[in-house]
């Protein structure tokens, strides 16, 4: 093979093994086969996933097979293991949603996403663990339990993708789809020292089914690099007919990849620490991450300034909790199913139905017209720079058994993420700072709408700077 020496097949990146495919220095068939022994061997101790299809995956391998050997042109991810958060729909596959009660679905039809990378020539090895219908920042349920932090397993790894999270940090598979309503993507990839992009409002369709009543939530992909991360948002990008928002894409003849590989020249970056949410403290390590990321831009030429008021207003934050109960409205579960969700549903759900359509109207109205304002207010910066989670990761069992606690216990945890889901602009986590301890903590990068070319190109850059690829939890 003419990758790295020495390397397993499980050390190299998504891009390496697709061009190892091409090369024929590997088959399909053996990505396939190495990835579910290393699900086989790491996942009881780690929770990445909670359906694993290895007749469909090596069946989906064999037809690769022939398809290399056949000769013609391949697609650039050909042949590359992947795996799918177990919120998108699969036909023919258990789709549980993290939830019991939906815990023998099997859906008729695929999401647009689940299509598009099958398209792309990438193999899903199964369904990653994710909270009951992705609503908490951390990934646990009565399926499958926890999914756990591959640097240190006592801890969580973060919601709603951290099965994909843990599936790419443990190299079960090189990258893999998540979802994000209110830090889904960043928060787990910073937990599991990741590069992810929580993608811009309409970037990936979320068809045929998704919801976009809200328009909090987005597809995007989770990747040892930033190059994997590109290539796969090309993948997936991309409206179909009927879509409610499409993010204009790259000019002709660009691609997020080709961003990756492109220096974003001298950017003006606004960086602040006040989330504006009431009674948050930062951890000295969160901060540590956050001045050290400051530094790192400025060594490579660019401006970078505080924000000169706190960005946010306390205002935003109640009418995003109206909206994220008010989306637990629709979900499919008859009356007497209600007693078998975990608290934090059952307590979303109730503070959902209460509503009065005034409420639910006024609290859109306010998230609409923050989104407006902020963007207007940051307009003068290139990028913003903000933490992730105010706290180091949590142990397993941390979070209460009791739904309104879970959900003040996560909004201290976590208060930086949700705003840009509500403005809709794309946001990545980068991670440049390991604890002493051994583990990682990823910082925040925010683009101007539908900029996800200057996120990419800067964060090439950043890792070109500060490689991270390379580093491994020990169990790797």
């Amino acid at each position: 093979m003419t990758s790295r020496p020495g390397t397993q097949l499980h050390d190299l990146t998504a891009l390496e093994q697709a061009a190892a495919v091409r090369a024929r220095e590997v088959s399909p068939t053996e990505l396939v086969e190495h990835s579910l022994a290393r699900i086989e061997a790491r996942d009881a101790e780690l929770g990445a996933f909670l359906t694993v299809t290895p007749e469909r995956a090596r069946a989906a391998a064999a037809a690769a097979d022939r398809a290399v050997l056949a000769g013609g042109e391949l697609p650039a991810l050909f042949g590359v293991p992947t795996a799918i958060k177990d919120l998108n729909n699969t036909a023919g596959v258990r789709t549980t949603f993290g939830s019991a009660v939906l815990a023998q679905f099997v859906p008729q039809v695929d999401d647009v996403v689940v299509t598009k990378l099958a398209a792309a020539g990438t193999i899903s090895v199964g369904k990653t663990n994710t909270p009951e219908f992705g609503f908490p920042c951390y990934t646990d349920n009565d399926l499958v339990g926890p999914a756990r932090c591959p640097w240190d397993p006592s801890l969580l790894a973060g919601g709603s993708s951290g099965g994909a999270a843990v599936a790419v940090a443990a190299g079960l598979v090189p990258f893999a789809q998540g979802s994000d309503g209110g830090g889904s993507i960043r928060i787990p990839a910073g937990i599991n020292g990741l590069f992810g992009i929580k993608t811009s409002r309409g970037r990936i369709s979320n068809g045929p089914l998704g919801s976009e009543v809200t328009g909090l939530g987005v597809q995007g992909p989770l990747a040892r690099t930033v190059r994997d991360a590109a290539a796969m948002l090309d993948a997936m990008a991309g409206p179909v007919p009927g879509d409610p928002y499409w993010a204009p894409p790259p000019p002709a003849g660009e691609t997020f990849l080709g961003y990756a590989d492109r220096l974003p020249g001298r950017l003006r970056i606004g960086r602040y620490l006040e989330s504006g949410m009431p009674g948050v403290e930062l951890d000295p390590e969160v901060r540590a991450a956050f001045e050290d990321a400051s530094a790192l831009l400025v060594d490579l030429g660019h401006e970078v300034e505080d924000l000169p008021t706190p960005p946010l207003t306390e205002g935003v934050f109640p009418a995003f909790e109206t909206a994220w109960a008010l989306s637990t409205t629709t979900l499919p579960i008859a009356a007497d199913q209600v007693p078998r969700l975990r608290p934090l549903t059952r307590f979303l759900r109730d503070r959902g139905l209460a509503l009065r359509a005034k409420d639910a109207m006024e609290a859109m109205f306010t998230l609409r017209v923050f989104a407006r304002r902020f963007i207007q207010a940051t307009s003068r910066y290139d990028v913003l720079l903000a933490p992730l989670c105010t706290l180091l990761p949590r142990p397993v069992g941390w979070f209460s058994a009791d739904g309104a606690e879970d959900f003040e216990q996560q909004k201290r945890y976590a208060a930086f993420p949700a705003v840009y889901n509500v403005t809709g602009q794309p946001a990545v986590s980068v991670p440049l700072w390991w604890t002493a301890s051994g583990l990682p903590i990823g910082t925040m990068l925010v683009g101007r709408p539908a900029d996800e070319a200057t996120l990419i190109s800067l964060s090439g850059q950043l890792e070109e700077a500060r490689p991270w690829a390379d580093r491994h939890p020990a169990l790797w």
